[in-house]
C-alpha cells in the first residue's frame, strides 16, 4: 500500500484539503508534497484565506488525492486516498526542509511560498484509506 501511495502522490500536484468552521464542512484545492515516510503532507495557503481560518480554530483536516481522469475507464481504474489527521502551521525549525521538499515538486510556486503572507502548513497523518474501483479499501494507520 505504501508504494501505491506514493505512486500517486508522485504523479498528483493537487489534493482537496476539507475543513471545518462554524460547524460547516469547507473544501479547498491545494498544491501538496507528501514526505518519504507519508507521516506528513504539506501543503501552503495564504493567512487570509477561509481555509487557514478553519485550521486556526479546528485542526483536525481529511485530505482527497486521487488519479481520476473524467474517462469511462476510472470506474476501474481510479484510485482515491483519504488522509486523516491534524493539521499545523510549520515550525521555523523544520520549514526550510519542508519548504525544500515542496518547491521541489512545485518549483513554479516560490514566489508563492516564501511570500511573508503564506503558511506553509503540515497534516499529521494519522491514516489513510486508499479506495479502488470504487469498493476495494484498504486501511493505513500511522504510528504517532
Amino acid at each position: 500500500m505504501r508504494k501505491a501511495l506514493k505512486d500517486l502522490f508522485n504523479a498528483q500536484h493537487l489534493g482537496v484539503l476539507a475543513t471545518q468552521g462554524g460547524g460547516q464542512p469547507y473544501s479547498s484545492l491545494v498544491a501538496f508534497a507528501a514526505t518519504d515516510d507519508l507521516k506528513y503532507l504539506v501543503f501552503a495557503t495564504t493567512r487570509a484565506t477561509r481555509k487557514y481560518a478553519n485550521l486556526s480554530s479546528e485542526s483536525r483536516v481529511a485530505m482527497l488525492i486521487d488519479n481520476r481522469t473524467n474517462q469511462d475507464s476510472d470506474f476501474h481504474n481510479a484510485m482515491a486516498v483519504t488522509a486523516m489527521g491534524t493539521a499545523e502551521e510549520v515550525k521555523d525549525s523544520e520549514k526550510d526542509q519542508l519548504v525544500k521538499r515542496y518547491l521541489a515538486k512545485h518549483p513554479y510556486l516560490e514566489g508563492f511560498v516564501t511570500a511573508p503572507t503564506c503558511a506553509l502548513l503540515k497534516v499529521r497523518v494519522d491514516k489513510y484509506y486508499l479506495v479502488s474501483r470504487f469498493q476495494n479499501v484498504m486501511e493505513l494507520h500511522l504510528k504517532p
